[in-house]
């Protein structure tokens, strides 16, 4: 293999368009990485440079309709940002139009360097990324896309794109396994006899099974960086379709089980949970990092759930209507569940028991952190009786979820994760013409006025943002403070963090335990060193703490962290960091306050501060999240109330009590 990278059009002018997704910053961090590791190993660098001439003619022609032109030669919006600028050894290649390869020029440059292989990051994935990677296909090379370092303006034309560039033309990687080309590999924890224990990949009606695949996922614990916990394989098209098939041949004698039957079952498991509610809970701590504390809280939450869902077996789903004739509610069929690792049981729960209890089956693939927790599910629901093949287990990644969605079996997709994701979902489900539910996460705020005790508000707020390390999707992001008390809760917020318990999640006391890998940490630390910018004041009340450097030293901590930024458009305000990060904005009226409140792309939950009743009914009127909340912090809801977002936090009906019917069953009328 003979690698050359090809860095496509991460211009100023680009960067700077504010619907990207990913954010600007991001792309430029994990660009500039696979750069500084491309140089490092000699791999060649070739820089692909948008460029109009001035007073030229030769560029877009739909620029020309809109009278826009960006990247002009010679201007600050046509250059690179400082990371990313060439040395003196690298090449720049200058298009008018969207392939690198247009003119001949890069086509020169890749015979001289003998190159089979290119590597490609930059911007737009659905645009110049899409031409100049069919061009590379046309001309035989193998291609790799750096997936954590490709962006557009088009999520969803993006994600249409990578699906049909994935089928056809490239392989899309992240770039620590891109960095693999040049020789620098991430450390391998499995040492001879040592080697962690491997996980089976599927259990197939109720039965576990071990697979031939070489691609295995390794788990190293979140409390030390040197402990790896257990290796799983990934299951692929094969295993999937063997899963559905069973899931299917279950349906056909389920979906004709009494309501009543179905809703023992439910009982039986939650009995279960209830008496290894330490052991799961001591379960999560170690694997994915979860304070003990909010892992018995999690373990209350899904006992919580199968009982609010064992009550809807008494819902009607069969009624007459006024013309004579019959409205029945019939299960859909295959349930195809995806959910994240960072609430492994209640979130999966919450999925799989409405699936069942309207006379569905399902294929459940997890979060790879959360495989050993899932396995453990499984085991439970086996015991609680539920039938063999009416839930099915396929452990895996992006691929094998895709291939999931894919799979002519599957009836609907019910999923939790990231905004990509949902966008990959909804492309998929939209061409099968199947239901999505999809939770995406929210970049939640919550509002504090002058007339609510302080103390209180930063002590809610500093749980909520905080807790778990701030990795869940109700966590408290943002914080909008009005003018004339914002420097009296700021005090309170830094000493209220300070008194957090941080630490070993194992431990009962603990609040913040570390996040889920080496590579949250980066990420993190990535977006508060970019924030720095922009940022007013930036508070780590940890910092000086005794345990800071030998948290850090020894897991995957990251410091609970105060960013003071009034710049709505900062990408610190704009993105879910989901971390141990907090936002804090000052307004100067409601009206700003409501306006720094909504004006994000997600909208999943959001909260006031206020005892005035006039206010609390304002913001009830102007607040844009499917979840509101008055004196209170965003994080957690209820198990019976519908739960989803608005705008680009939710897809499709919302989780959970009535809402569970209109997504888990499909609507037929009979004439008689």
């Amino acid at each position: 293999m003979k690698p050359v990278l090809l860095l496509v059009d991460l211009q100023n002018d680009f960067l700077r368009t504010r619907s990207l997704e990913p954010a600007a910053g991001k792309v430029i961090e994990r660009a500039s990485a696979l750069l500084a590791g491309c140089r490092s190993s000699g791999i060649p660098v070739i820089h692909i440079w948008t460029t109009v001439r001035p007073g030229g003619e030769i560029y877009m022609p739909h620029w020309k309709r809109l009278e826009k032109m960006p990247c002009i030669d010679g201007t600050e919006g046509h250059a690179v940002p400082i990371s990313l600028q060439p040395v003196r050894s690298e090449k720049i290649v200058h298009k008018a139009f969207f392939s690198a390869f247009e003119d001949g020029v890069l086509d020169n440059l890749l015979d001289s360097l003998k190159s089979d292989t290119i590597l490609i990051a930059g911007l737009y994935l659905h645009g110049c990324i899409r031409a100049t990677v069919l061009d590379a296909y046309q001309r035989g090379y193998k291609i790799f896309v750096a997936e954590d370092a490709v962006s557009s303006n088009d999520p969803l034309h993006s994600a249409v794109t990578r699906r049909y560039l994935e089928k056809r033309a490239a392989d899309f990687i992240p770039v620590c396994d891109m960095l693999s080309f040049s020789g620098k590999k991430e450390e391998n924890y499995m040492h001879g006899d040592n080697a962690p224990a491997l996980l089976p990949a599927m259990v197939i009606a109720d039965a576990p099974a071990e697979i031939g695949s070489s691609e295995c996922f390794e788990h190293i614990s979140p409390r030390g960086k040197n402990e790896s916990l257990w290796r799983v394989p990934i299951c692929g098209d094969k295993q999937v379709s063997e899963a559905t098939s069973v899931a299917y041949e279950s349906w056909l004698e389920w979906r004709d089980t009494p309501l009543s039957y179905r809703a023992e079952k439910l009982r039986c498991l939650s009995v279960l949970l209830e008496a290894e509610s330490r052991e799961l809970s001591e379960q999560m701590a170690y694997e994915i990092g979860k304070p003990v504390a909010y892992g018995e809280a999690e373990v209350a939450r899904s006992i919580a759930l199968l009982k609010a869902v064992s009550q809807h077996a008494s819902d009607r789903l069969l009624r007459k209507c006024s013309t004579g004739s019959r409205l029945r509610y019939r299960p859909q069929g295959v349930i195809a569940a995806i959910t994240p690792w960072n609430n492994p049981l209640a979130i999966p729960l919450g999925k799989i028991a409405p699936a069942l209890i309207y006379g569905n089956t399902v294929v459940w693939k997890p979060a790879l952190e959360a495989s050993s927790i899932a396995l453990r599910i499984m085991n439970l629901l086996k015991s609680a009786g539920c039938q063999p093949g009416t839930v099915n287990l396929v452990c895996g990644n992006r691929s094998t979820a895709s291939a999931l969605m894919y799979d002519e079996r599957v009836d609907a997709v019910t999923l939790t994760g990231s905004l990509a994701a949902g966008y990959s979902a909804q492309d998929i489900c939209a061409g099968r013409h199947i239901p999505l539910q999809a939770e995406l996460g929210g970049n939640n705020a919550s509002i504090v006025c002058s007339d609510y005790d302080l103390k209180e508000a930063a002590l809610k707020v500093a749980e909520a943002a905080f807790g778990s390390a701030g990795q869940r999707c109700t966590a408290n992001r943002r914080v909008i403070v009005m003018s004339r008390c914002y420097d009296d809760f700021l005090k309170h917020l830094i000493q209220k963090v300070r008194d957090l318990a941080w630490g070993d999640p194992i431990e009962q006391k603990t609040q913040v335990g570390p996040l889920i890998s080496s590579a949250s940490c980066s990420r993190v630390d990535a977006a508060v060193s970019r924030a720095m910018e922009g940022a007013r004041d930036v508070f780590v009340p940890h910092r000086k703490t005794r345990e800071y450097e030998e948290l850090a030293c020894t897991g995957m901590y990251y410091p609970p962290t105060i960013i003071c930024c009034d710049d709505n458009l900062h990408e610190i305000v704009q993105e879910e960091t989901f971390g141990p990060v907090l936002v804090v904005q000052r307004a100067i009226d409601w009206d700003h306050a409501v306006a720094l409140c909504n004006g994000v792309k997600q909208g999943l939950v959001a909260s006031v501060f206020t005892a005035s009743k006039r206010m609390q009914k304002k913001f009830l009127n102007d607040a844009q999240a499917g979840i509101l909340k008055i004196n209170s912090a965003t994080a957690d809801a209820g198990v019976e109330e519908p739960f989803g977002g608005w705008k680009a936090s939710g897809i499709g009906p919302p989780e959970h009590g009535v809402s569970d019917r209109e997504f888990y069953t499909r609507t037929q009328t009979v004439y008689y």
